[in-house]
């Protein structure tokens, strides 16, 4: 046997949505109920686990051996669920023991080598296809498609039912409860295992490169070492939001009658009535209505702010995710981001955390893990904000041990100033490496002495350099702020030709790249332009990367912008999540190709610094759980090594230690 293609039913008392799969095999009446599998890509056969039919020798062989490559659609879930039912089998996940499936005693390997596992979702994102099966069969056409009665069927026999007097006030659905479900449930197990042999059937043309297996073999053992976390600070911080949003409510309550001040139907008619009137209660819509709001609206509104802050609710996740050994495993999603290849966050959503910028963080820890729920309030007025800032201080080393928290210095700028020849950005980064600083002297034509921190104009730089990299105008210096950091509407558009003047060679690029894909496309030829590859080939559109990674567009062809010129379309998720036809241009491949690079960077970064435990990475900033003598500044610079593929580009990355996770 070479390679086994699996799919899993399982039974489990935990809610795999809000708990990960690796919480959610450890519940103590988890079973696998099925096992559907091929050999080598013959028939599919499916193991009625729950009957009582056991799995051949030569399969669970298999599950061990790391010469037989193991298939599955987002197959981190089988191979945890698999790492479970062996251990309770009391087989060893050491690949080296001797099995023979006696009892033997429990390697230390707590999941299934991952570096033998193959996974087909990661391949339909490669090519820039759905992270569904569902989705990934329709728009590849396949013969043999998921069958749509999946859900109510998993719903039924995959979780636990509510007692009723009509089953019998039973709390777990059973074959014998509904042999004809069941029997659809067998053949549902099958047609999974089949549609993703087709999908590997249909993409077989396109491999993915062995280096990205390494690094989702490298992606999954930092899930499966999972992150520790100080449960005494979240189970303290649920305690504080829920007196918090009591006593804010009671306050709202007495300021406005009304019956419920969450509402936002009631609140709106409570404004209204007094002389306010609103579409929105959203973040800035409040923001804006506080501006000129008289007491007492200013007063409610304020109160409702505080208690709208959503991001406390991720203490909840923590506690619904953390394993039984206190760690959160199963963050990282591997090539969430299909277009680039980039990471995606999952449960806890490590991607979007509040930052942290209260000085007294230890203090307001230490306050808030204690339990002091009364000094706390005693010293700040606004306790979800300090519960907000404090959720990054969840994430702890373990005993012992520190977390080395580094990340690359304007990773991205350098990425691109790098690709289009940049040459003065370049020399930024050679030397003093304050771009915003460079870049308002540059735009300005001002010494870059007289841009100082905090002055106007290294504000512009800053603005600009984070909104113009991509083609933004107007609209994306709005979009990030611009005019709540005290530019006027006028200055906009000038900012704008400014940074375009400054740096030619970006704007070069942008449109060497627009007409690179564009002539691949209309042309289904390959061209190339600043070391970047484009190409046509079998329908689809592919951007080779200076790493040798190729970024995917499916079905692309040349249609008509909102201005009626000619532009590249393709197909993909869409802002409304759904499979749709999507616009692009120049800038936004160029957008693509610099996150999709700096993506490279990081994992080269990673796959350098495997030897260390890094048990976090979020955009372009790595965390690793270090024994109290490893050197920081000896860990930079790792981390800023050139890849052999990145000639002439500059890196640079900084770090700190720390006794809980938190924004330097």
């Amino acid at each position: 046997m070479k390679t086994l293609s699996i799919d899993i039913e399982t039974y489990s008392g935990y809610d795999l949505s809000k708990c990960g799969v690796y919480k959610y095999a450890e519940s103590p009446d988890f079973e696998i109920i099925l096992f559907g599998y091929s050999a080598d890509g013959g028939e599919v056969q499916v193991v009625d686990l729950a009957a009582g039919e056991t799995l051949q020798p030569e399969i669970l062989d298999a599950l061990t051996d790391d010469n037989i490559q193991k298939w599955a659609f987002n197959a981190n879930f089988e191979r945890v669920c698999l790492s479970r039912y062996l251990a309770d089998m009391g087989i060893s996940l050491d690949p080296f023991a001797d099995n023979h499936h006696s009892a033997t005693v429990l390697g230390k390997a707590k999941y299934l080598n991952p570096e033998s596992w193959r996974c087909a979702m990661i391949w339909s994102a490669y090519m820039g296809l759905p992270l569904s099966l569902e989705g990934a069969g329709a728009v590849l056409g396949l013969e043999k498609q998921k069958l749509t009665e999946g859900k109510e069927l998993i719903r039924y026999f995959c979780s636990p039912c509510k007692p009723t007097a009509a089953n019998g006030q039973r709390t777990r659905n059973l074959p014998e409860h509904e042999p004809g479900k069941w029997k659809t449930f067998k053949a549902y197990n099958r047609r999974d295992v089949e549609a993703e042999l087709s999908i590997q059937e249909r993409l077989a043309k396109f491999p993915v490169p062995d280096n990205v297996w390494e690094e989702y073999a490298h992606d999954q053992e930092i899930n499966d070492r999972g992150v520790a976390l100080d449960m005494m600070l979240v189970r303290n911080a649920i305690k504080a939001d829920t007196r918090s949003r009591t006593e804010l409510t009671c306050l709202i309550k007495e300021l406005t009658n009304l019956d419920n001040p969450n509402s936002v139907q009631q609140m709106k008619q409570w404004l209204a009535d007094n002389g306010m009137e609103t579409d929105s209660l959203g973040k800035k819509a409040v923001a804006d209505l506080l501006k000129d709001a008289p007491e007492p609206l200013g007063k409610v509104l304020t109160l409702r702010q505080q208690l709208a802050k959503s991001s406390v609710k991720k203490y909840k996740t923590i506690e619904n995710a953390v394993c039984a050994d206190g760690r959160a495993r199963g963050m990282f999603q591997f090539y969430g981001a299909n277009r680039t290849g980039r990471w995606a966050g999952r449960l806890i959503q490590m991607q979007n955390l509040p930052q942290n910028h209260l000085i007294d963080i230890e203090q307001a820890r230490s306050l808030v893990r204690k339990g002091d729920f009364d000094a706390l309030e005693l010293l700040y007025d606004n306790i979800p904000d300090v519960l907000s800032q404090l959720i990054r201080t969840a994430f702890v080393p373990k005993d012992g041990y520190k977390l080395i928290v580094a990340d690359f210095s304007a990773i991205e700028a350098r990425v691109i100033a790098w690709l289009a020849g940049e040459r003065w950005r370049n020399n930024v980064f050679a030397t003093h490496g304050k771009i915003y600083e460079a870049s308002a002297s540059q735009m300005f034509n001002v010494p870059i002495k007289e841009v100082t921190k905090g002055s106007p104009l290294r504000q512009k730089g800053k603005i600009a350099e984070l909104a113009l990299g991509y083609g933004g105008s107007v609209g994306a210096l709005k979009a990030m702020g611009a005019l709540e950091m005290g530019l006027s509407e006028d200055e906009l558009r000038p900012l704008v030709s400014a940074w375009r003047s400054a740096n030619p060679n970006i704007v070069r690029f942008w449109w060497d790249v627009d007409r690179a894909a564009m002539t691949a496309v209309r042309d289904r030829t390959m061209t190339e332009t600043h070391g970047i590859r484009f190409g046509y080939q079998s329908g689809m559109l592919f951007i080779t990367l200076p790493s040798g990674r190729r970024l995917s567009y499916v079905k692309p062809r040349i249609g008509t912008n909102q201005f009626g010129s000619d532009c590249v379309t393709y197909e993909g998720v869409g802002g409304t999540k759904k499979w749709e036809r999507i616009e692009s241009y120049g800038p936004k491949f160029v957008e693509n190709i610099v996150q999709a690079t700096s993506r490279d960077i990081l994992s080269f970064a990673m796959q350098t610094l495997r030897h260390c435990s890094i048990v976090m990475h979020v955009h372009d900033e790595i965390v690793i759980e270090a024994d109290p003598r490893m050197s920081t500044e000896v860990l930079c610079q790792q981390m800023s090594r050139t890849p052999p593929w990145a000639k002439g580009l500059l890196l640079s990355a900084d770090g700190f230690d720390c006794s809980f996770y938190k924004k330097d």
